[in-house]
């Protein structure tokens, strides 16, 4: 049985990135063929200077490689790979440099507009380097002058890269091994953020000027119905507006529509970059507000106002004739506007719970 959640709120803990897992069990399979150690733990220097341990569940030769693994902690964070088996398999090359390979269930990449080549493993450049830097100071404490071929592999990579944006960015075959600081902060927005940003790199590095970025599942269902959008123009961005918004000032597309629900619409109508609920909350007065500016009465103004939600608000006044769900989303276009470039032509659509559209604003 699951334990009950604490009555008082406790510490997040922090884990290591799948940079970290890769460079600790590198480093162990090196260390094996190179000295004979054969340690059920391994140290390493994360790119702050901060040293960790890290456990190993094994830490073997094989053939004419040696290989060692660790189980993924991700501490508190909602991580898909948090308990997943890494495990890297090394041989020596007689050149000195590593050369890094997708071992199973982890990505290639096969688009352009990521930071890695078409062709080459999902292994990202810190995580690169941070695996070269100790492989060659281990080189140096044992008198090696060859290199190393790294194998880096995740237990059910591939099925668990099916629940990240992995498969539309073009990295197939498993997961990327990602990481900046070797460390997982708690519920940290940066991981979502950068796949965002990906994303929208992605796009137009194959030529689509028309991005769409939705806030979930059902309000890309509805830019597939409107657009026939294929996978690779539509932007999975959950409550990150602002992460598109802004990013459209580095990578300008010709035309942008963003599509959320109502309650997140006008969240954005409301000058808010973030739409979770943590930072920002439906102004029901000003939705009443907008109400009036089209013609609603007092008593319509103040059933909003004291409405449960923001869809009970909108069904309100859609009653009533007020045209709600299009002056949020003409508001919503009007602070998007003002964040991306001119040359981008922006629209913005409202959705409710079943998917239809209940407001629209720009282009058509």
């Amino acid at each position: 049985m699951r334990e009950e959640t604490r009555e008082q709120p406790a510490p997040l803990r922090s884990g290591l990135t799948t940079g970290s897992c890769a460079t600790a069990t590198s480093l162990a399979a090196a260390r094996l063929l190179l000295s004979g150690v054969d340690a059920d733990a391994v140290h390493i220097t994360l790119p702050k200077g901060k040293v960790v341990q890290m456990r190993l569940e094994f830490c073997r030769r094989n053939g004419d490689c040696a290989e060692a693994g660790t189980l993924k902690d991700a501490g508190d964070d909602p991580d898909v790979t948090h308990g997943a088996l890494l495990y890297s398999q090394v041989r020596l090359l007689a050149t000195p440099g590593v050369r890094f390979v997708a071992g199973v269930g982890v990505g290639t990449v096969t688009r352009p507009g990521l930071v890695l080549a078409v062709g080459e493993p999902a292994i990202n450049p810190v995580p690169r380097r941070m695996i070269s830097e100790h492989l060659q100071q281990l080189a140096n404490d044992c008198g090696y002058s060859g290199g190393f071929e790294v194998t880096v592999n995740v237990r059910d990579g591939d099925q668990l890269a099916l629940k990240t944006m992995n498969p539309r960015l073009g990295i197939l075959g498993g997961l990327s091994i990602l990481g900046t600081s070797g460390i997982v902060r708690p519920f940290s927005c940066a991981a979502y953020i950068a796949s965002i940003q990906q994303g929208i790199d992605v796009a137009h590095s194959n030529g689509y000027t028309h991005v769409a970025a939705c806030t979930g599942n059902a309000s890309e269902d509805t830019m597939r119905q409107v657009y026939n959008l294929p996978e690779i123009a539509l932007i999975e961005m959950g409550d990150f507006v602002g992460a598109v918004l802004k990013h459209l000032r580095k990578v300008p597309m010709a035309r942008l529509s963003l599509c959320g629900g109502f309650g997140k619409i006008s969240k954005l109508a409301a000058g808010n970059m973030d739409l979770h609920s943590r930072h920002s909350s439906i102004d029901l007065p000003q939705l009443a507000g907008w109400a009036q500016a089209l013609g609603a009465d007092q008593s319509l103004q103040q059933a909003i106002i004291t409405a449960n939600t923001s869809q009970q608000a909108l069904a309100l006044a859609h009653a009533a004739g007020i045209a709600l769900g299009d002056a949020v989303c003409a508001h919503a276009r009007a602070f998007a506007c003002s964040v991306v470039p001119a040359q981008v032509q922006v629209e913005v659509f409202a959705i409710d719970r079943q998917g239809a559209i209940v407001g629209r604003a720009g282009v058509q």
